[in-house]
């Protein structure tokens, strides 16, 4: 049939020539025919003939300038943005997430400004993020909301409490606050005042699977950088709310409440240096024979982070 001749025929002939290891000459012809309206094999055909010759090598050293080892240093891959002395605003900021919702999606000038979006974002007081939240929270086009991308990469402590207003508020979608509890994980260099912010987060009813992992991995970030973290009194909040959902062994009702076991028993696990404090809870419930095996399995891995010291000192009986 028609649809199954051959409409394009295309063929592409190279001669290069090295000398000393260098490409010295590279001729190429190329021809193409064209038959969608040819009976008898005929057609459009076209030639191209291509020459590319070498004339000169310039010497090496004038290739690369010459650079004093004086201006060179040694730094990470993280994004760098020359610090400014002037304040940041929040008008400006405004003025910044308008520039963004009218830049095209897909272009370099919209990557700078999310990426200055960002940096400026650091330099906002809560009550400045609150204020911009307020004013700014508006959607762009395929409903768009670029300060909620931005927050999650802010990564100040400022940038966290207004996330955890955001989601108590239930003022974004779901999706959105998963992206928040995800990022939290992320987060450098966690302080105290974000551990205590989304602490009450925890015995929310609505918590979710990623709330939990969310803030015990930041958790175990701050305490893998500060080495009496368990005296801190949010670090000491999250334990607390994480142990009352033990009940002093791990005992479940239902299936539901199995379900929760695990996931408390994961995020204890999650938290690291900070769950030391439950190791003679975690003890009982592994050693107790009424509890499910997944139960007494899942409070046995939730040990993986806390310290040999604690682990080896008799907590699970022999045996059990």
């Amino acid at each position: 049939s028609q649809s199954e001749q051959q409409i394009l025929s295309s063929k592409l002939e190279c001669v290069q020539s090295v000398k000393d290891g260098v490409l010295a000459e590279a001729k190429c012809t190329e021809s193409n025919l064209v038959t969608p309206f040819s009976q008898k094999g005929g057609g459009v055909k076209t030639q191209t003939q291509s020459l590319l010759k070498l004339f000169q090598v310039e010497a090496e050293e004038t290739l690369y300038k010459k650079v004093d080892s004086k201006d060179l240093y040694v730094t990470s891959m993280l994004y760098e943005r020359e610090q400014t002395e002037r304040e940041t605003t929040g008008k400006e900021v405004t003025e910044l997430l308008w520039k963004l919702c009218l830049a095209h999606s897909a272009s370099f000038e919209t990557a700078d400004l999310f990426m200055t979006l960002v940096f400026e974002l650091r330099h906002l007081s809560l009550e400045a993020l609150k204020a911009l939240w307020q004013r700014s929270s508006f959607k762009c086009r395929d409903n768009w909301q670029p300060l909620i991308d931005a927050l999650p990469s802010c990564a100040t402590e400022a940038c966290v409490v207004l996330m955890k207003e955001i989601i108590a508020s239930r003022e974004v979608e779901e999706d959105k606050m998963e992206y928040f509890f995800w990022s939290f994980s992320f987060i450098p260099k966690p302080t105290s005042g974000m551990i205590e912010s989304l602490a009450p987060l925890l015995k929310s009813p609505e918590a979710s699977q990623s709330c939990f992992l969310g803030v015990t991995a930041l958790l175990h970030r701050f305490c893998s950088a500060h080495s009496s973290c368990d005296g801190v009194p949010a670090v000491q909040s999250v334990m607390r709310t994480l142990g009352e959902f033990l009940g002093g062994n791990c005992t479940v009702r239902d299936s539901e409440g199995f379900s929760q076991m695990q996931l408390v028993l994961k995020a204890i696990g999650n938290a690291g240096l900070a769950a030391a404090s439950l190791a003679p809870v975690l003890s009982l419930c592994a050693s107790l024979k009424s509890n499910p095996t997944e139960i007494r399995l899942a409070a046995i891995q939730a040990f993986r982070r806390i310290p040999c010291s604690v682990r080896v000192s008799n907590l699970l009986p022999a045996g059990k």
